[in-house]
């Protein structure tokens, strides 16, 4: 079975925009373990301009409590690694985001950024926060990401969401397809996420052993339209079908 982790930043960020804690971050994280999803997700972005490095020890008590994980993404600045050496989620997800990135669109170039990765993948280990790399499914350096020292990599599922029922599809998801065997051989545990949806989600669970999806930006826009409820329950199934 896949876990659901939902990524809640563009609650954040509704927050944020009028000054006061509503939408409460918090209640809603609360109300998405309450409709099935197996933990919460975080990305603080180094100007915190949705989710911010108070909330993770908010919503790290919270999955504490519930008994879930928090996942908390973010580029491995200084301070985002005093926050994660803080509050110790469960997984500690790295991605290579600049300061003023829209949203991520990218994985590490794992080779390049190896000197940049390896300590902070040591530091993790050595507080027990298990470790993911963002990387992209082509990326011919993935398996590094095990002598770095990672635990998992999230492979980025834009370009297979991007081109979901086109002609070059196919040709995408059977690149994922090899890229997770290839992790897996590797003794990499694989994650994915960006752009998953109710549409395309069941489809790419076809490959075997995804221990994690994170999905955010489409659950929010999938329950203005359809209602939270009903959304949730049909990630959930779609995941726990798996």
């Amino acid at each position: 079975m896949t876990k659901l982790s939902i990524n809640i930043n563009k609650i954040a960020l509704l927050r944020n925009s009028r000054g006061r804690n509503y939408p409460d971050v918090q209640a809603f994280a609360a109300r998405c373990l309450d409709l099935g999803a197996d933990g919460i997700t975080l990305h603080p972005r180094q100007d915190q301009r949705h989710a911010r490095y108070s909330d993770v020890e908010t919503l790290g008590a919270l999955c504490k409590a519930r008994g879930v994980e928090l996942n908390v993404e973010g580029y491995p600045s200084p301070d985002f690694i005093e926050v994660v050496k803080r509050f110790r989620p469960a997984q500690c997800t790295l991605v290579p985001d600049a300061a003023d990135q829209l949203t991520s669109d990218h994985g590490w170039d794992v080779h390049q950024d190896a000197a940049l990765l390896k300590p902070v993948l040591a530091e993790l280990k050595a507080l027990d926060i298990r470790s993911s790399l963002f990387v992209d499914y082509d990326n011919p350096d993935l398996v590094l990401a095990k002598e770095l020292g990672a635990d998992r990599v999230e492979l980025y599922t834009e370009p297979y969401a991007e081109n979901f029922g086109t002609p070059q599809g196919e040709q995408i998801f059977q690149g994922f397809l090899a890229a997770c065997k290839l992790a897996q051989q590797a003794g990499l545990g694989v994650n994915a996420g960006h752009d998953l949806n109710l549409d395309n989600l069941a489809k790419f669970l076809t490959i075997p052993d995804i221990l994690e999806v994170s999905i955010g930006h489409a659950v929010i826009v999938e329950s203005i339209e359809s209602g939270i409820v009903s959304v949730l329950t049909k990630y959930a199934e779609i995941c726990r079908s798996c």
